[in-house]
């Protein structure tokens, strides 16, 4: 088969496009017939090296829309069925294998592209809404980087959800109006949203902010958090560590929660599929979509990753097997 080959990290010029081996599955596993992965900034930094040691080579890709090209007889998967799943050992090939129990089924209404988009920032989404953050409608809620696939979904769930403030922050002003179509309320810049959130709320501060930026941004996000309200960090694209100190929290009754959908899907999966099927329900209904920015081939690896580097684009990066 074919697959995006990585034996060093580095830039995006490590990505080859060559031959390799097709996966085998083993008892629990099924083997899927890939029509489109998604690209996300974990691949880029598992591909620079700052997120794993990696072992030599490897292929990156978190997720996959494809058709089960082979399953065990015991299975509750059969050849021809379309799936959406998070496979192991990488997605960026035209063959890949996975757990069953991170394997999920696409309505019929539903295209490959839009499922394509959907696994990661999705599920990733309504997890930290619904059960790390705990949103109610009456919340103000506070998104970092709205204009990315997770931030994207964020909205959308938020306002599906009728949460009565969403303030937003891209790093580039010229997002912001991407971000408002998609139903915040506000949008601010990294440099200016502790001082604009904490006066749209009479200096109370937000109930709940998402933070996948880290860095700066995390220090910045305390200083408008409101007397009990929660920082949520499930990332730092960045690059950077995030800081708080304990007097930051147990005075103002405040709390910091963590998350990471890889140490969910590695530890805890069977959490991922009753998830999976509610935003599938969600797309299929109409009631959220992701924008695909760019729909590139498999061959094209490098320049999907110069594009998610470069941060000009708005939803979705995909690659076409």
């Amino acid at each position: 088969m074919k697959a995006v080959i990585q034996k060093e990290f580095g830039d995006a010029n490590v990505l080859t496009y060559t031959e390799t081996d097709m996966p085998k599955a083993r008892e629990g596993e099924v083997l899927i017939k890939a029509a489109y992965t998604s690209v996300n900034y974990a691949d880029i930094k598992q591909r620079t090296g700052k997120k794993g040691n990696g072992s030599f080579p490897f292929i990156l890709g978190l997720d996959v829309a494809g058709t089960i090209a082979e399953a065990s007889p015991s299975s509750s998967f059969t050849k021809g069925t379309r799936v959406i799943a998070f496979p192991k050992g990488g997605s960026y090939a035209e063959y890949v294998v996975a757990n069953e129990q991170l394997v999920f089924r696409i309505p019929d209404s539903l295209s490959f592209e839009q499922a394509a988009a959907l696994p990661t920032v999705s599920i990733l989404s309504y997890i930290l809404l619904h059960e790390i953050g705990q949103v109610k409608e009456s919340d103000t809620i506070v998104i970092h980087s709205a204009a990315g696939g997770v931030g994207s979904m964020l909205v959308q769930l938020a306002k599906l959800a009728g949460v009565q403030t969403i303030f937003a922050t891209v790093g580039n002003p010229d997002k912001a109006a991407y971000v408002k179509q998609l139903g915040a309320h506000a949008v601010f810049t990294y440099d200016t949203f502790s001082e604009e959130v904490l006066k749209g709320t009479n200096e109370k501060g937000a109930h709940i902010i998402f933070d996948s930026v880290a860095g700066e941004v995390t220090g910045r996000s305390l200083d408008c958090l409101a007397l009990y309200g929660t920082l949520v960090q499930f990332g730092n694209s960045s690059g950077k560590a995030g800081h708080f100190k304990t007097s930051d929290v147990h005075s103002s009754c405040r709390n910091v929660k963590g998350f990471s959908l890889g140490t969910t899907r590695k530890h805890h999966p069977e959490r991922l599929a009753p998830v999976a099927d509610k935003v599938l329900d969600l797309f299929a209904a109409h009631k959220v979509s992701l924008p695909i920015a760019h729909i590139f081939h498999i061959s094209e690896a490098s320049e999907a990753h110069r594009l998610i580097e470069s941060r000009k684009y708005e939803g979705k990066v995909l690659m076409k097997m």
